[in-house]
Order: structure tokens, then C-alpha cells, then sequence
């Protein structure tokens, strides 16, 4: 598998697996498939409440904990680094692991900076290898970077064909913030899967629309992290490594950026306060 090397030396698979709306009852044993099928990098969430799911299939699958990337991400709390802290040690607790490997802040509301603070002393204590954030457009992302210690390994984003993200994943390696896709097949919107010029390259290189898109974002050095049920798809998804896109094909597919979200604004008012006043955890 392909790795990226964060900003302090950590090494993540620039391509896993991700969870987000796999109801926990069915998670287990996609997490189980996912495994078998190569994939050594798992991303959930508190607020995706499947995290114990996530958990019960690492301790099931027989794969050294050494040789998984997990990645789950920390909801907005009310404010104060101990409410911080203890969001950490339920989700640990959840996972049933004894560190992460990366600890994403999942939203850029409430208060942040106790947030990212408290994130910073677990990362200095040796219980998270690389912290990092999520949802982050690149004002918020300076801002966080220019008046705190540690700087966000990553920075996890909706990023497809449709919204590229280039000028943000540009800014971002500029200040050594890894960029992260989710959503890299926006969800089948604007008919993604039948998209002419996806389809076009597809058969060009006897490959399938999600496969073309998955390679592009690993050529653009972007993580990404598809979900399946399917382990057929499973299967298919990680087949990216066999074929690369040319410069002209690249090109194209760049022609398909609307430059706006498929989904919603993180700067709409409307949405910060509902995501913003939201409560996860138990």
C-alpha cells in the first residue's frame, strides 16, 4: 500500500477505508470484509456511533495492531480540554485500543482551541501518533496553525471530481497539512457514476468510474477513504495501484469542478449553529 508521511514523520495509507453511514449492526462486518481484503486503514467517528463495531472487528480480524491505521474523529464539546479528554477516552474505549493513530477535530465550531489544546497534550502524552482536523476551509485552518504548537497532520474535507479543492490543497501543503478526501464519490450526485468523461477514461483503461476517481485523487497525493458494504466493491476499490491516468486525462477531469460543495456549506449560518449545538456523546 501507497503511504503519505505526515508532518511529523507518521506514515498513513493514502488509501483505507471509511465507515460514515454504515448503520453499526452491519458495521462489524464490513470492517471484517474490508480487512480481508487488504485494507489496513479504518476511519470512523463518535458521531457515526459505530465506533465499538469498528472495534469488535479489529479484535476478531487476527491483523497486529501495528500494521492498522485507525483514524476516528472528536465532535464538537462543550467547552473545556477536560470535556476534550474525555470524548478520547470513551472513543478508545469504544475501539477497545490503547492509542490511535490519528485524532481528527470533526468540525471547526465551538471552541476549538481548548479543543485542539487538550488534543495536544494527548498527542505529547503518546496516546494519539498524529492529530488533525476536519471540515477546516483554509482561513480557519491558518488561524488554528498560526497560534497553537502543533500544527494539524491532516486535514479531512469533502474533495471529488466536482469540488477538487485544489486552492485548499494547495494552501495546505504550503503550511504541511496532509489533505484527506471524504465523500470522493459524492454520494453518486450530478450522476457521478455515469459521468461521460469518467466513463470515457474508465473504459479507456479497462477500469471502473469509481476506480478512475479513486486514482486520480491518489495521483493528486490526496488520502482517501471510500466505503463499501460490498466486499466485491471492497475489492475493487483497493485495485488502484495497476494503472495511472495521463496528463490529458487529468486535465479533463479537472474540466468537471463546479468549485461548490455536492452537499452543504460548513460557512453557512444555519448549518454552524445546528452542527455547532449538536451533542454526541454519552
Amino acid at each position: 500500500m501507497q503511504t503519505v508521511t505526515l508532518n511529523n514523520g507518521v506514515q498513513m495509507p493514502i488509501l483505507g477505508f471509511g465507515v460514515y453511514q454504515i448503520p453499526p449492526e452491519q458495521t462489524e462486518q464490513a470492517v471484517t470484509d474490508a480487512l480481508a481484503a487488504g485494507y489496513r486503514s479504518l476511519d470512523t467517528a463518535a458521531a457515526y456511533r459505530n465506533e465499538e463495531a469498528v472495534g469488535r472487528a479489529i479484535k476478531s480480524s487476527g491483523v497486529a495492531r501495528e500494521d492498522l491505521f485507525v483514524t476516528t474523529k472528536l465532535w464538537v464539546q462543550d467547552p473545556g480540554g477536560d470535556n476534550t479528554k474525555r470524548a478520547f477516552e470513551a472513543s478508545l474505549r469504544k475501539l477497545g485500543l490503547d492509542y490511535l493513530d490519528l485524532y481528527l477535530m470533526h468540525q471547526p465550531f465551538g471552541d476549538v482551541y481548548s479543543q485542539w489544546r487538550a488534543m495536544q497534550d494527548l498527542h505529547h502524552q503518546g496516546r494519539i501518533k498524529a492529530i488533525g482536523v476536519s471540515n477546516f476551509h483554509p482561513d480557519r485552518l491558518v488561524d488554528l496553525i498560526d497560534h497553537n504548537d502543533v500544527t494539524p497532520a491532516v486535514n479531512q474535507i469533502e474533495t471529488h471530481p466536482f469540488f477538487q479543492r485544489t486552492t485548499d490543497q494547495e494552501i495546505m501543503r504550503e503550511r504541511g497539512v496532509q489533505i484527506e478526501s471524504w465523500g470522493p464519490f459524492a454520494e453518486g450526485r450530478n450522476n457521478l457514476f455515469t459521468d461521460p468523461i469518467l466513463s470515457e477514461i474508465a473504459d479507456a483503461h479497462g477500469k471502473s468510474v469509481p476506480q478512475v476517481v479513486l486514482r486520480w485523487l491518489i495521483q493528486r497525493g490526496v488520502v482517501v477513504i471510500p466505503k463499501s458494504v460490498r466486499p466485491d466493491r471492497m475489492a475493487q476499490n483497493i485495485d488502484v495501484f495497476d494503472f495511472e491516468l495521463t496528463d490529458d486525462q487529468l486535465a479533463r477531469i479537472a474540466t468537471l469542478d463546479t468549485g461548490n460543495s455536492q452537499f452543504f456549506d460548513h460557512r453557512d449560518p444555519a448549518m454552524v449553529s445546528r452542527l455547532g449545538q449538536l451533542r454526541v456523546n454519552d
